[in-house]
């Protein structure tokens, strides 16, 4: 196991590099002046824009600029934005935020998507199965945005249950409502595939092998095909955990959050490059974490897949 964790760290390394180059060069390769608008309404003076472009390194050539910034990122400096605020300051509180909200609206997937998932799945074909494949179809062909603003609407003015939008530095409580709209798609997505592997599953020579010798029907399919109907899901939720903390913009533009989602839109509008660069490479490494942790899970979900 040891070796293995270390290995997929390692293979961390390239793909860290390769990715950061990537979301480097598209951001600085952007048209525009990142000068523009931070002299009001005049346009900055020569002298200013020069001392900017010095300080920021955007003289240098794309690959030196890189390198400047990788120099730092590898001493835990991500940067300074544009504002001279670094970037770490600015994203310690955001990820947090972003976080939470992302554990919610996961909470939420495995919740409510696994049992739905798991309720149609052992009634195939009757009342409760037509009605999860119906109501996540539905989920699925409304726009996240219609949800959030419709729910806000009805829960938050209407009924005054939740928060119409968070504080500054949100509770649980003020996170819950936005969590199930981030979340409201991927648990559609769960519903579905859970449903889909456990009837599978169910229909596999080692379930009928396991009750033919006397294993009760509830506990064939909890200690054998749920486990194995497990391994697709946890492999999307994985996935999904670290595109809910760098997708959650329409969120968090509905229920004004002050998150990464937020911080990322803000840096693009401003042309900040240094500050969506850093928010970005910090999403990468989230990602690959998750990534791994996930894969150490398929061992628990199934013994005869091996990490030596």
């Amino acid at each position: 196991m040891t070796k293995y964790i270390i290995r997929r760290i390692l293979q961390m390394i390239p793909v860290i590099i390769g990715a950061t180059f990537l979301i480097f060069a598209m951001v600085f390769a952007l048209p525009g002046d990142p000068t523009e608008g931070k002299c009001g309404e005049r346009p900055c003076s020569p002298a200013y824009i020069e001392k900017f472009r010095a300080e920021h390194n955007l003289n240098d050539p794309l690959v030196v600029q890189y390198g400047k910034y990788m120099g730092k990122l590898v001493q835990g400096d991500l940067g300074t934005n544009f504002y001279n605020i670094p970037v770490a300051e600015d994203l310690s509180s955001r990820y947090v935020i972003t976080a939470k909200l992302a554990a919610i609206a996961i909470a939420f997937e495995i919740v409510i998507g696994l049992v739905a998932g798991v309720l149609a799945g052992i009634r195939k074909g009757k009342f409760i199965d037509n009605l999860v494949m119906v109501s996540t179809l539905v989920a699925i062909s409304i726009p996240s945005f219609v949800i959030g603003s419709t729910l806000q609407y009805l829960l938050g003015v209407r009924l005054r249950w939740f928060p119409v939008t968070a504080a500054n530095d949100p509770t649980l409580y003020d996170l819950v409502l936005p969590g199930f709209v981030l979340g409201s798609l991927s648990i559609a997505y769960v519903a579905r595939l859970m449903r889909t592997n456990l009837v599978e599953n169910l229909r596999a020579d080692y379930v009928r092998t396991a009750i033919s010798k006397g294993l009760t029907r509830q506990r064939a399919i909890g200690l054998h095909a749920m486990r194995n109907s497990m391994i697709p899901v946890v492999t999307f939720l994985g996935a999904d955990f670290g595109g809910l903390l760098g997708g959650a913009i329409i969120t968090e533009r509905i229920f004004n959050i002050n998150g990464v989602g937020g911080y990322i839109f803000t840096g693009i509008r401003n042309r900040d490059g240094i500050a969506v660069v850093s928010a970005v490479t910090m999403l990468v490494f989230v990602f690959l974490l998750v990534n791994l942790l996930i894969d150490l899970l398929y061992g628990l979900l199934d013994p005869r897949i091996s990490h030596d």
